[in-house]
């Protein structure tokens, strides 16, 4: 019988275990596309189960019940997200119609521009009407699949929402049901796993809020100086859109200068447009070496690797949730590594 040399033997021990966890996190991934309406609510409540679970904490710690510190930690976030929703709708609402506006006074210059230049863009307007009269029989239909979406949404949302009461009130015995699942043998294991994963997820978000909260902060700070409306709401958008790192704070900055361009001119949008980038260079340079190296490592590669594959599987969805699930995967690797190295 031929023997290989070592090396390759290693080789192709490890060439088939990267093979078995690539299948295996192929499948999870499209039954969870599949099933995205159960699977999305279980993950959204896991985040937010991490992020509130210091509050929970000190609930009981002070004497309330936990099927009340639960309830009362739901009802906590039904006030602070309605409240945050309800400001930045209010402010895009009232600043609407400006945006709007200045866009469309944006688009005539150019076009008496490039019009006087010799393009065609006289000919792409008239070919725009035509598109829009095309298009236009079905709009009923995308009005209906945009009502079911809300429905959608926010059935989901309630669902998260009960699940995090659960998995609040009963976290003390996860650890318990996780031992009962998991193959003989392999408890200490799979829960030392689950653990690591879990302060993964809980330092990504208590990390992403903090960075978020003084963003949103110096942010609306800075608008509020230069009179910009709806400078709060604005302000809760960029903490909103911090979740989602990188791509998030650009588009909601975005918006802000925008708003800023409508209603108070190009030289205040300009000013705006500092105000935005300089918290960006603060937080890429300052905050997230401080924060979330205390909290998460993970190289802003392979962050924007994750969001852009969760936008390619599950949209805005899939890109809120790739970084928290990634960090947990880093922290089961990290937990491996750590326990196997102990052994060698």
């Amino acid at each position: 019988m031929l023997l290989l040399p070592e090396p390759v033997r290693r080789l192709g021990a490890w060439c088939a275990v990267v093979l078995l966890v690539s299948g295996v996190v192929w499948v999870g991934v499209r039954l969870c596309v599949e099933f995205r309406t159960a699977v999305t609510p279980v993950l959204l409540a896991l985040l937010g189960t991490a992020l509130l679970q210091p509050f929970f904490r000190r609930l009981v710690a002070a004497g309330v019940n936990r099927s009340l510190a639960a309830g009362l930690t739901c009802v906590a976030v039904v006030a602070v997200v309605g409240g945050a929703v309800y400001i930045v709708v209010a402010a895009l609402v009232d600043s609407g119609e400006q945006i709007v506006s200045s866009l469309k006074s944006a688009g005539r210059s150019l076009a008496e521009h490039f019009g006087a230049a010799g393009t065609s863009l006289d000919d792409l307007a008239s070919n725009s009407r035509d598109l829009l009269s095309k298009f236009g029989g079905t709009a009923a239909s995308n009005v209906i699949s945009g009502v079911s979406v809300v429905g959608e949404s926010l059935a989901m949302a309630v669902l998260a929402l009960l699940l995090v009461f659960f998995f609040l009130r009963d976290s003390h015995r996860a650890a318990e049901a996780l031992r009962s699942f998991a193959p003989h043998g392999t408890s200490d294991t799979v829960e030392a796993m689950a653990r690591r994963a879990f302060r993964g997820v809980e330092g990504f978000m208590r990390g992403t809020t903090l960075i978020a909260l003084i963003d949103a902060v110096c942010i609306t700070v800075g608008l509020l100086v230069l009179r910009v409306p709806g400078s709060v709401g604005l302000g809760a958008l960029v903490f909103v859109g911090a979740y989602i790192p990188y791509l998030g704070a650009f588009l909601s900055g975005a918006v802000a200068v925008l708003v800023a361009l409508a209603d108070r001119g190009f030289v205040v949008a300009l000013w705006a447009l500092g105000v935005v980038l300089a918290v960006q260079v603060l937080e890429g340079h300052v905050l997230q070496p401080v924060i979330q190296s205390r909290t998460v490592q993970m190289h802003p590669a392979v962050v924007m690797l994750a969001i852009t594959a969760g936008a390619s599987v599950a949209g805005i969805v899939g890109m809120l949730l790739a970084v928290p699930l990634t960090a947990a995967a880093f922290g089961v690797a990290h937990e491996l590594r750590d326990r196997y190295a102990s052994q060698a």
